[in-house]
C-alpha cells in the first residue's frame, strides 16, 4: 500500500517531455486571455454555473435534466426523494463554485487553493450545503465536510494511499504545485495536480467533485476564464476518455524509456496533453459562440421566432436595447429601454411586459432596471450546441 510521497512521483514531467505540451498552453493561455476579456451579460455566468453542475452529475454517474436544475434553482424540488437529492447537489455546486471562485481569486488565491486547507475547504464548502441526509455515501457512511478519510480504500484498480499518510502526502502535492503559479507550466502543473489529487484520494467521498472545483478555480484564479468557460463541460462529453487517462496515470512506470519517478510518465503526458485539448476546445467553441455579429444575428433570430412564430407579444424592435445589455453586462432603465425600441408608449410597455413574462429580460422589482436574461428556451439561438440538453428540455 502506498504511503509515502515518492510514490506518486514524477508530479510534472521530465523537460523535454513538457516542451510539446508548452506549446500548446502558450495556445491555451493566449486564446483564453483574449477570451476572458470579453465583457458579458451577468446572467451567462449563471447559466454556465447551472451547466457545470449539470455536466459534474453527470461524470459522477448522478444525472440531473437541466430543467430540473432551473427547478431546483427556484426551490421547487421532486417528488422523488432520489431526484431531489440530486438537485440539491447540484445547487450545492452552483453555490460553491460561486464562492470558490471569489474566495480563492488572483495569485495569493491561487497559492492557498494548493494548500492541504484550500483542498479540505473545497470539500468542506460544497458538503456543507447539504443535509445530513444527503452526506451518506452509497455503502451508508457519513460524509463529514473537509475531513481526510479514516479508512482504506479501493476505486477501480487503484488502491489509494494508506489513510495515516494523507497528511504527508498532501503537503507534498501542495508544496509542489504551489510553487508553479505563473506562465504555460502552471496550466501544465494545475492538470497534473487533478490526476495526482485524484491519486491521493484524500476524502471518503466526493473527491472527483473536488477535483474538478480545484482545476475550474485555479483556471480563474488565473485569470483565465471570467466566468465564461470551464474544462468541465469538455470532461463530460469525453467522459469514457477522461476516466480513462486519468487511470492510466496511475500506472506503475513501464520500464526505462517511462521517467524515473514511480508512476508512469507516459501515462502523466497523455493526461495533460488531454486537459489541454478541452480547455483549448472550450475556449474556441465559446469564443465562436461570443462573437459579437453573430450574437446580433442570434437574437434577432430568437426576437423574430417569440413575434412571429409563438405570437408571445415580444417585437423585433426589442434587437437594438437587448444587443447592448449583452455586450455591456449592465442595465437599463425600463424608460431607456422603451425609448431604444423606437414603438409607441403602450406598444413598448406590452412589448417589455413580454420580454420580462419571457424571461429574455430581468428585473429585480416591478419597476427596477432591467438587464439581459437568459432562459433555457432561448439558448437554441442565443448559444446552439452550448448545453443540447438544455435546448431539448425546452422543447418538450
Amino acid at each position: 500500500m502506498y504511503d509515502a510521497p515518492y510514490q506518486f512521483e514524477p508530479l510534472l514531467p521530465s523537460l523535454a517531455k513538457q516542451e510539446p505540451l508548452l506549446t500548446k498552453a502558450h495556445d491555451l493561455s493566449r486564446s483564453a486571455t483574449q477570451l476572458a476579456g470579453m465583457p458579458i451579460a451577468p446572467g451567462l455566468r449563471g447559466l454556465l454555473r447551472g451547466m457545470n453542475s449539470y455536466y459534474t452529475n453527470r461524470i459522477e454517474g448522478q444525472h440531473t435534466r437541466p430543467l430540473e436544475i432551473e427547478q431546483a434553482i427556484a426551490r421547487n424540488f421532486s417528488a422523488n426523494k432520489e431526484l431531489a437529492s440530486r438537485q440539491r447537489l447540484a445547487i450545492a455546486h452552483i453555490e460553491t463554485e460561486a464562492v470558490v471562485e471569489q474566495r480563492y481569486s488572483g495569485e495569493s488565491g491561487g497559492l492557498l487553493l494548493y494548500s492541504p486547507a484550500g483542498i479540505q475547504d473545497l470539500h468542506c464548502e460544497l458538503f456543507s450545503r447539504l443535509s445530513a441526509e444527503d452526506r451518506v455515501t452509497a455503502e451508508g457512511e457519513t460524509i463529514v465536510p473537509g475531513e481526510l478519510r479514516q479508512r482504506e480504500v479501493k476505486v477501480g484498480r487503484h488502491i489509494a494511499p494508506a489513510h495515516d499518510s494523507l497528511p504527508g502526502l498532501l503537503v507534498r502535492w501542495s508544496q509542489y504545485y504551489g510553487d508553479i503559479r505563473r506562465g504555460e507550466t502552471a496550466l501544465l502543473a494545475l492538470a497534473a495536480a487533478h490526476q495526482r489529487l485524484g491519486w491521493i484520494h484524500p476524502f471518503i467521498d466526493g473527491n472527483g467533485r473536488v477535483m474538478r472545483l480545484h482545476t475550474h478555480a485555479m483556471l480563474s484564479a488565473l485569470g483565465y476564464t471570467n466566468g465564461l468557460w470551464s474544462p468541465l463541460r469538455g470532461f463530460a462529453r469525453s467522459v469514457d476518455r477522461y476516466y480513462a487517462c486519468l487511470a492510466d496515470a496511475d500506472s506503475p512506470r513501464r520500464g526505462d524509456l517511462d521517467g524515473r519517478g514511480n508512476l508512469s510518465e507516459q501515462g502523466l503526458v497523455a493526461w495533460i496533453d488531454y486537459v489541454l485539448d478541452v480547455c483549448l476546445e472550450q475556449v474556441k467553441f465559446m469564443g465562436g459562440l461570443l462573437d459579437i455579429a453573430a450574437m446580433e444575428r442570434r437574437i434577432a433570430a430568437c426576437l423574430t421566432f417569440e413575434e412571429e412564430s409563438l405570437r408571445s407579444g415580444v417585437r423585433r424592435e426589442a434587437l437594438r436595447p437587448l444587443h447592448y445589455l449583452f455586450l455591456t453586462g449592465g442595465e437599463l432603465e425600463r424608460g431607456e429601454f422603451k425609448v431604444m425600441m423606437g414603438l409607441g408608449e403602450r406598444t413598448a410597455v406590452t412589448a417589455l411586459s413580454a420580454l420580462i413574462r419571457r424571461g429574455l429580460l430581468k428585473s429585480d422589482t416591478p419597476q427596477g432596471k432591467v438587464r439581459f436574461g437568459l432562459p433555457l428556451h432561448a439558448l437554441r439561438f442565443y448559444f446552439p450546441s452550448l448545453w443540447p440538453e438544455a435546448e431539448a428540455d425546452s422543447e418538450e
